[in-house]
Parts: structure tokens; sequence; C-alpha cells
């Protein structure tokens, strides 16, 4: 048996390698252009024996270019390549999709021959080089074999345009979509002159402007979101998404896909692909509330997305890159977490980069009558009730009480006298600062103790500090001691 000349072999070689193609397309559903012409230029190489595989494309963004090349075995290839291209730029323009052009020993006398095809596109347009040291080339079947390649690239690139275009309208639905919904959940913003709120402040304009990850801590309801979104409005980012995700009212199960999105498929009830949070906050500020209720198998993930500015859809294997700015929150003490092994300590040190502590209420003494009369404005017009002035005793009250619920219990506890008055004087009834449900109305801590002792000294002696009957002398210090003292625990005089 007469075997087979190394022409026929390399014939029969290019014939497998065309079915090969042909049966591609399959398994180029939903790859992006650079993923399907990477492929392509891999196909001619082998299929070809090429020295050179060059494709140029625009991506039809307003002239961005994108080049790739397959040069293993041609040294300075991609400079040279180049310059063959824009020699032949004006020829691509008078030919049709698919055509090919024959440019003889481009890089010198019997050096390399190289054939050039057009990419006609619906988006912008390009072009495939293919150059090879082999006599002959390109023959007959080399120019069959590269009008193959170069017609199903041009089919797979239109493709990948119209699904790169199908998403980019779902991206800016989601995005309208999304921040339509905060702007309607949107509740006011920091009100407050006390020197813990100030401290607070100041390291929110000290890191507004960087990309640092920022960690706000805090107890419930002392507002760690209008901090974030402060250092939002503050940064560079300011024009761009901010976009929140409270982790603890997210099922667990659910976190992942909530997080970073998923393919259609992706798990029982996924029926459409949807963008994650981190897509929605490209360019922006992504707002992470509650970061200590992530599982730790997510958190590993969401590591890599700091660290490597990377991540996949559940349910997909394609990369997706990211520049966003993260602002965790916590009312967790995740230093503790770490130490329980409850919370990653390497996700800890990075998210911890510049942390801020929100003071809780009860510290901000002085700042109760402003945010009392800021809520009673808000709920007032919100009710369609024409409240004016507020009780003396009732504020009195209100600076007495300490706040286990912080700034959110206040406005809850505004609006419900609001609601409960007749008249233009807002009434603050001693049922509306009754302990409700297992939150404790009472801070136990030493501080809380020493408050709550102070208070009824001063309303004993009727808030009279100096003198041989003022508070000073009944708690046996000295005036100086007891006004600092007064400041420290935010205790302020009802007016």
């Amino acid at each position: 048996m007469t075997s087979s000349s190394p022409e026929t072999r390399r014939l029969q070689d290019c014939f497998n390698g065309l079915l090969s193609l042909v049966a591609a397309p399959a398994l180029w559903s939903g790859k992006g252009p650079d993923w399907v012409m990477r492929e392509v230029l891999d196909m001619l190489a082998r299929m070809l024996n090429l020295d050179l595989a060059y494709s140029r494309l625009d991506d039809g963004s307003g002239g961005a270019i994108r080049e790739l090349a397959r040069s293993d075995r041609y040294a300075d290839a991609d400079r040279r390549v180049h310059e063959i291209g824009v020699a032949v730029e004006p020829w691509l323009r008078t030919q049709q999709a698919g055509e090919c052009h024959v440019v003889p020993n481009p890089f010198g006398a019997g050096e390399l021959n190289v054939t050039c095809l057009s990419l006609g596109l619906k988006e912008g347009g390009g072009f495939v080089l293919a150059g090879s040291r082999r006599p002959g080339f390109p023959a007959d079947t080399d120019l069959l074999l590269l009008q193959v390649a170069v017609n199903q690239a041009v089919v797979e690139l239109q493709r990948a345009q119209v699904v790169a275009a199908k998403q980019r309208a779902e991206a800016a639905e989601a995005h309208s979509t999304y921040l339509r919904q905060e702007s309607e959940q949107h509740w006011g913003e920091i009100i407050g002159a006390s020197a813990p709120l100030a401290q607070a402040l100041k390291l929110v304009e000290e890191v507004a402007p960087t990309n640092a990850c920022v960690l706000i801590q805090g107890e419930t309801g002392t507002g760690k979101e209008l901090i974030a979104r402060a250092i939002h409005r503050l940064s560079h980012r300011s024009q761009q998404p901010f976009v929140r995700l409270d982790c603890a009212a997210i099922p667990a199960g659910l976190l992942e896909a909530e997080v970073f999105g998923h393919e259609r498929g992706a798990f029982t009830g996924a029926v459409a692909r949807r963008i994650g949070r981190f897509e929605l906050a490209d360019r922006g500020t992504f707002f992470l509330d509650e970061v200590g209720e992530i599982p730790l198998d997510l958190q590993a993930k969401l590591l890599r997305v700091l660290q490597e500015r990377e991540f996949e859809r559940v349910g997909s294997s394609r990369t997706r890159r990211i520049d966003v700015r993260l602002i965790a929150a916590s009312n967790r003490d995740l230093g503790q977490m770490v130490e329980a092994r409850t919370f990653r300590e390497d996700l800890y040190y990075r998210l911890n980069v510049f942390p801020i502590e929100m003071p809780p209420l009860r510290e901000r003494g002085e700042d109760i009558p402003l945010l009392a009369r800021h809520f009673l404005q808000v709920h007032a017009r919100a009710n369609n009730r024409s409240i004016t002035a507020m009780e003396p005793g009732g504020l009195a009250a209100l600076c007495r009480y300490a706040w286990p619920g912080n700034v959110r219990e206040l406005s809850n506890i505004i609006e419900r006298c609001v609601i409960l008055t007749h008249g233009s004087t807002l009434h603050v009834s001693a049922d509306a600062l009754k302990p409700r449900g297992a939150v404790p109305a009472v801070d136990n801590s030493l501080a809380g103790a020493q408050r709550q002792h102070i208070l009824q000294v001063l309303e004993g002696c009727h808030w009279v500090i100096a003198g041989p009957t003022g508070a000073a002398a009944r708690l046996g210090m000295k005036r100086s001691s007891l006004q600092y003292r007064l400041q420290k625990l935010g205790i302020v005089r009802p007016t």
C-alpha cells in the first residue's frame, strides 16, 4: 500500500480542520468578539501551518481597535504586521467581506508570504492576516479555508455584537430601575453638631476622594447608610451608581446570585439572566450593609473581587472585570467574629482599610433636640399635620431616654407621636418611650449607669451645677469635672 504524499496528508488535515470549523459555532454561543477571533486564529494556525496569524478588529464603538495575534514562530511580528495592516487599509475599504488579497513578500524577498481578508460587520470592521514561509503559500486550498474561516468568524462576530448590545440594554434598564427604587427610599441627611458625629464626618471628608475600602461599624439605626452615601457624594464617582445590598435581608442560598448575578438556568427558579449588584455598581460605589451576615464560602469570592477586580456570574464561566469602590458596614464586632472563625481574617483586613465608627445616639445627647425637630417637620408634612412646636416636657423626656434603637427609633417615635397629636404642639406620651419587644430600654453599661445617675441628680436640683446644693456638690465632684463628664456622656439641658 503506497503511503500518501505530504501534500495529500496536508490537504486531508485541512479538510478535517474545515469540518471541525463548521461544527465549532455550537461551541461559540455567548462568547465575546475577542474570544471568537482568538479561536479563529488558533484554527487557522493549526490547519494551515502558519507562521503568523493576526487580526485587527474595530468594535464599532467610535474607533476602539483590538489587535490579536498568534505569532509564536516569527520575531517582532506584531509591530511589523501592524504596519502591513495600515498599508492595506485603503484597499480594505473597497472590498466586500471575505474577499482575499495576497500581499507578496511584505517582510522582504522570500521571507514570508501574507494574505489578507476583510471583515464586513454591522458594527465596525477589520481584517485577518495569515502568513507562512511554506513554498507556494497561499495555494487555492489555503484561500478556500481562509475564506470559510473568516466568513464563519463574521457570522459569530455579528452574533456576539447582537448579544453585547442586548446585554448593554439590559444593564441600562437594570441601572435605571435600581436607581429609581433607591431614590424613593432615601429618607434624609446627616443632622447633628455633637463632637462624636463631627469626628466621624471628618473621617468621611478624608477618605471620600480616595478609592480605599471603608468599613463603617456601629449599632443598628446609627445612620451607617447615610455615611456611605456621603462618602459616595464627595467622591469622584458621585455621577456613577450608588448600589446597596442588605446582606441580612437576603437568604444565604440566594446571596451569591444577588451579589454576582446569574445566567438563565443556573439553578431552580433562574428563568432569566440577572445582572448582579456588583455589575450594577460598575464605575460607582457598592455599599454592602451587614457584611457580617455573609457565609464563609461567599466571603472567599468577595475577597477575590476586591483583589482581582473580576468575577463570574453564577452558572457562567466567563470572567468579567469591574471597577467598583466597596463600602461595607456591620453592627457586629467583626474582630470578634474573626477570633471565633466565623469571618475570614484576610477579608476583614481587606475591608478594614479605613474604619469609621458611628457613635450611638446616647453619646450624641446635644443632637437629640436637632433630630427631634427635623423628624417633626418631616413626619408632620408626610402625614398632613400642622404641628409647629414640641412640648418642653416631651423634649426633656426624649433627651433622658437611652435610645437602644438610635436615630431610627427616634424617627419612629416622633412619627407615632405626630399621628396621635391633635393640635399644633407635639405631645410625647410616656407610653411612646416604653421599651417594646426584646429591645432593652436601659443601657446597662457602666457609662449608661453613670449617665442615668447624673441625670437623676441634675433633675433633682433643677439642673443647677454649681453651689452648695448644686449637682456637682451632691455628686462629690468639682464643677469642671462634672462639666467634662456631661460633655463626654452627651448630656445637655433640655430647652
